[in-house]
């Protein structure tokens, strides 16, 4: 994913949550509608996750240092587990105690009108930043279904802002139900009933996505793909005649570390197996140009090691583990 792309994603999200959050404000203030209060904390919330994001982009951009030689790039991991942390408490517990406490003492809501408006326009500006989301994300998917790619990305703003917009869209839905049972009936516990729903929903979208940025934050593998390239582009048949075991690490969505322990000939010189590792590099860049770091050590290659089995690490001259995705 290019962080073009993520990048707008975010900015049109972050548009969209402040109009929508002063105008929800607005129609609890108007109404004094629970489930308006939560949908306007929450939206205060993701606007808050958005300006996380954007920081941590910019931070990722700073260069490598001599206390972080690899650079910064997972400070994008980071702040996306921060993203979580923030929709869990300030989102979903929030909403879920409002809604209790309404369940528990219950009032007609004023003005109701203003309550339904607001919840329509959010939902009109919510669909236009989930419709920029998914538009990015296309551009980067290929043929991936949608659980694959959040599961899949290396870059976690995409799949935050997805899972955001289509969460705040279920609540906007919750929202308009609760408030709509609460005008037909008469009974403000149905608008309870809305925000403890809106609640439940925001946590368990917090739970997906600290799952998720989790396992970027312990670090990922490339995808199979991507190590096939690698395989591919590694081994010639003439100075590289085999991959003998090859390790990948997502430094940042955009940076991956290349460790592999490669067969050369035993009757290489040592100019032969520079010269060799030096051509190697230059055809991972050229078919992974995320490659940005790249250790290769050369071992000669011998059919009886091959065959004998796996080593502690890898079986020599076959498949790598399947990289694990999160």
């Amino acid at each position: 994913m290019s962080a073009a792309g993520g990048t707008k994603a975010i900015v049109a999200a972050l548009s969209a949550n402040l109009a929508i959050a002063a105008s929800k404000f607005v129609a609890f203030v108007v109404t004094g509608s629970s489930s308006m209060l939560a949908e306007a904390v929450h939206s205060v919330a993701d606007s808050g996750n958005q300006c996380l994001l954007l920081l941590g982009g910019k931070r990722a951009r700073r260069a490598a240092t001599e206390e972080h030689p690899f650079g910064y790039g997972r400070e994008r991991y980071v702040f996306g587990f921060l993203v979580s942390i923030v929709l869990f408490s300030v989102g979903g517990m929030f909403a879920v105690y409002e809604g209790y406490e309404k369940i528990r003492h219950p009032h007609p809501l004023d003005s109701w009108y203003w309550a339904v408006g607001v919840l329509v326009f959010a939902v009109v500006a919510e669909g236009f930043s989930f419709r920029t989301a998914v538009k990015e994300s296309n551009l980067t998917r290929g043929s991936l279904g949608w659980h694959q790619f959040i599961r899949r990305a290396k870059a976690p703003e995409l799949p935050v802002v997805l899972l955001e917009d289509f969460g705040a869209l279920i609540g906007l839905v919750l929202a308009l139900l609760g408030v709509g049972l609460a005008i037909i009936t008469g009974d403000g516990v149905w608008d309870g009933a809305g925000t403890l729903c809106i609640g439940i929903l925001l946590i368990v979208i917090a739970l997906v996505l600290a799952v998720e940025t989790k396992s970027l934050l312990l670090g990922e593998s490339a995808t199979r793909e991507t190590v096939a390239e690698i395989r591919t582009a590694l081994v010639d048949h003439d100075t590289v005649v085999d991959v003998i075991h090859m390790r990948t690490l997502h430094l940042g969505p955009e940076e991956l570390l290349v460790a592999a322990k490669i067969a050369v000939r035993h009757d290489d010189t040592a100019a032969d197996v520079a010269q060799a590792i030096d051509a190697a590099e230059e055809r991972i860049r050229r078919a992974v140009p995320i490659a940005r770091v790249i250790y290769l050590e050369p071992d000669v290659y011998s059919a009886e090691k091959a065959a004998a089995g796996p080593d502690p690490e890898a079986t020599p001259g076959g498949p790598d583990p399947a990289p694990h995705t999160h």
